[in-house]
């Protein structure tokens, strides 16, 4: 999933989140459960924000707005 494909959506699962930082399911499971990977959870679902991801890879829309108007 590219960043710009992860932007069109709110939140994504656990496992897409892992992925995109690189990390198994397993360990991005791991992540949450440690407080390191930001979560929300509705029931039993657990999803991972988008903003909050995005912050996480510094690519935040600030950023990627900043960075549009630099170049």
């Amino acid at each position: 999933m590219t960043l710009d494909e992860l932007r069109e959506h709110t939140t994504v699962t656990v496992a897409e989140a892992g992925a995109v930082l690189g990390l198994s399911r397993n360990a991005a499971y791991a992540a949450v459960k440690a407080g390191e990977i930001p979560s929300l959870t509705f029931g039993r679902r657990v999803v991972v924000p988008v903003p909050a991801l995005l912050r996480m890879l510094g690519a935040d829309d600030d950023q990627h707005d900043q960075h549009r108007r630099i170049a």
